[in-house]
Order: structure tokens, then sequence, then C-alpha cells
């Protein structure tokens, strides 16, 4: 029942053991996986490779989604760079439903053209065409651009392959224990370290323009509140008050802040603070504690994790304060909410049969869904998407990522190669 007062106390995440955050990521569970084919791409260049391998990012992106599998190059029959070369015959041979084709041509000394097509093979007919600018710096994104447009088309649902993942490592070196921060594609690529310190980091969170993220720092063995931008790296501390200062969350505009703050006495409340003045404003007053803020998308509610009723279970309040509603029932522990962009599911961490699962309620029926199955899952976060969600688990003694849809039907692990990563938090959508 006290589990998430671990969290409270801002020791849950100190996390032991070597870290190498490179992630990789393993399917562990599915369903009948849709076949299609990403041809290789042709190539006009001035003597030089393709700077990145667009076809094949695209095809790595699908497969990982687990809702298709694309075919192996070996086994296509024909590979046609242009539209107007695809023989729907060879294709359906194969019973192959969707069919990429495109090109990349150099335009200039680091400037280059991505052309691509999608067909279906049955309808005989193009689904998505596309040109999209890229240079080697951006060629990647625009490959992942490609694959989300793809993807929508192919299911009804925004793609999140040009998306980024926030997560904390620990490391030990010698008799210190290192903390990092790190940033990486959603796909493991590009990560690069935010910060590291020899303090403990926690509770990362995106802006809403994800050219930014929140944390917890104790550097100098206090707890503070720091806001990031990734771009230059230069950060500003915007609360650092006596006792705890913890679980920052973004609004929706990204002006303000919803933090716990707790005294010395260890009660603790829920605050909005304004990022510009630094000045807050307390939403709870209840003798109970109330930690683990979150917005609803649309900036009206906070959701948040309250032992009033003697057990840990999430409420919501308006904004702007107010009487305090309980939202869960079911179980005796429901703690971290997190909303989903859409604002039509909840994410938490719900005790399950003496398990600590990550399970989604949906907002107007109240119906409960456990999601994933390990025995001490914790941190949610919902893609920007709203069907998918990560959320840190274990896996033997070390500290892995997991993904998991809405609907519970496809998992995938993110293991780092070595040692614990926690914490982790989807970005939003980025602007190109």
């Amino acid at each position: 029942m006290r589990k998430f007062l671990v969290h409270i106390c801002l020791i849950s995440t100190l996390l032991a053991g070597a870290a190498k955050a490179e992630l990789t990521i393993e399917i562990t569970e599915g369903i009948k996986r849709r076949p299609v084919a990403v041809v290789p791409f042709g190539w006009e260049g001035n003597g030089q490779d393709m700077p990145v391998e667009v076809a094949q990012v695209i095809s790595n992106d699908l497969t990982r989604s687990g809702r298709f599998a694309p075919i192996p190059v070996d086994d296509m029959l024909q590979k046609p760079t242009t539209g107007v070369d695809v023989d729907f015959d060879d294709w359906s041979i194969l019973g192959v439903e969707a069919v990429v084709v495109g090109r990349v041509t150099q335009t200039g000394e680091n400037a280059y053209d991505v052309q691509f097509q999608l067909f279906d093979v049955f309808g005989r007919d193009q689904l998505v065409g596309y040109r999209m600018p890229a240079s080697r710096g951006t060629m990647r994104r625009v490959a992942h651009r490609a694959a989300d447009m793809i993807y929508e088309k192919l299911t009804g649902i925004k793609g999140v392959f040009d998306t980024k993942v926030a997560y904390v490592t620990a490391e030990q070196r010698g008799n210190k224990r290192w903390y990092s921060l790190y940033v990486a594609d959603q796909d493991g690529e590009n990560e690069f370290k935010i910060m590291e310190d020899d303090d403990p980091i926690m509770s990362p969170a995106w802006s809403p323009d994800s050219r930014r993220l929140a944390y917890v720092s104790f550097d100098g063995n206090r707890s503070s509140i720091r806001v990031q931008t990734l771009r230059t790296g230069n950060f500003i501390e915007v609360s650092r008050k006596p006792g705890i200062n913890g679980a920052p969350a973004f609004s929706p505009d990204g002006r303000q802040l919803v933090i716990t703050l707790g005294g010395v006495d260890g009660n603790l409340d829920i605050y909005v603070l304004d990022i510009n003045t630094r000045e807050s404003r307390r939403i709870t007053t209840h003798r109970a504690i109330d930690t683990e803020g979150s917005w609803s998308p649309d900036g009206r509610y906070i959701y948040f994790t309250s032992d009033r009723a003697g057990g840990p279970q999430i409420y919501r309040v308006a904004a702007n304060g107010g009487e305090a509603e309980r939202v869960t029932f079911e179980g005796s522990y429901n703690a971290r909410p997190r909303l989903s962009p859409d604002g039509l599911k909840l994410a938490m961490v719900h005790l399950d049969r003496g398990n600590y699962r990550i399970a989604v309620m949906d907002v107007q029926r109240k119906d409960l869904l456990v999601l994933s199955a390990g025995r001490q899952d914790e941190s949610p976060s919902f893609a920007p998407n709203s069907d998918t969600l990560i959320y840190a688990t274990r896996q033997n003694r070390d500290g892995v990522l997991e993904s998991v849809t809405a609907d519970g039907l496809i998992r995938q692990r993110l293991a780092s190669g070595q040692g614990d990563v926690r914490e982790p938090v989807w970005s939003p959508f980025q602007r190109f």
C-alpha cells in the first residue's frame, strides 16, 4: 500500500549496477503481422554512397511496430524504384499487401530529395506519394517521417517513428554511482547524454514542443527542479524550496509545471509553478500525501496520486484549485497517473495480485485493462499517438524499458545492453 511513498521520498530510482544506454528493441508479444515489401531505394549521387539506407530505416520501423512483416529483399521478384515499374502480379504471387518504392537524388553538396510511393497491391493503386528535401544530418528523420506516413495510411493510426524517448541510467564507477539523463530516437539511434551527476536524477518530463526537459536533481544533496533546453544544454533551476521538490510535468501550453512540494514535516501537496516568474500556487491542501501530478490534455484538470482514502488512489482537481474527486476505485493501489494525449485513456501503476503492473482505464467507461506482466513495473508514458505506452520494468537484476499497445496486444522490450535504465518518458510529436 505504501509503495508510492517510496517515490515520494525520491529514492525509488536510486539505481544500482552498470548502465550502457544504447537501446535495442525486441518484440516479445504480438499479433499476426501483415506482409509488406519495402524495395531498396534507387540512388542518384555524385560518386558517393547513399548517406542513409532510407528503405532499410522504413523497413525496420514497420517491423518494430509489430504490425508488419516486410519480406526479405532476396525474395523480391522485382526491385522497382518508381511507381510505373511496379508489377502488381509479381507482388500478388508473394502475398504482399503493400509495396513501398522510392529514390534518393543528390541535388547539391549536402542536399538531397527523398521520394517514395506506397501502393496497395490488391487494389492496384497508389495510396501515398511524397517528396521531401533532406541533408545528410536529416535524412534519417526524413526516413522516419516517410514510415510515419506509410504506417498511418495502412493502419489509420498516426506513426511515432519520428519521436524521441528520454530516460535515466545509473553506472557504478569505482566507489561512486553516476546518474545520466539520455535522449534517443524511439528506435534507440542518435542517443545523446543530456547530463550526468553523481547525485540522483529523477522524473524527466518533456515540454509540449519537445525542446525542453524538466527533471529533479539532487545536486548538493537537496532536491530541486530544473528545466533544460536540449539545443543549448543550458538549464534553469525553477524550484529549490526546503524539503521535497519533485514530480514535474509541463502544462499543455508549456508555461507552467505541476510539481510536488513538501516541507521538512513530510506532508506533500500539489502546486502549479509559473516557469518564468518561479511563483507557485498551491492546488491541494489535504493533510494526506498528494503527489505525482499530471495535466489533462486540455489543461483543465490535474490528475494526481493521494492516500487520502487510506491507500494510493488517483484523483483529479481543477487546474485552478477546488475540491478533488476520486477517479480510480478498482483495486487497493493505483498511482502515477498519465493521461493519453487524446484524453480518452488514463495510464497508471496498478496492484494486480501482488504485482505492480501498468494498467489503462477508459476515462468514460471506467474499464480497467492490465497491460504489463512484470512484478514491479512503473513510470508509464504514452506515445503522442495515444496508441502505445512505454514503461520501466525489471529483467533479472537490471532495469529495462518495455512498450505495449494500449490494447495489450503488442509488447516490446527495449534492452540497454547492460545495467539499469529507468523513468522513460515519450516525447510529443516533433517539429521538423
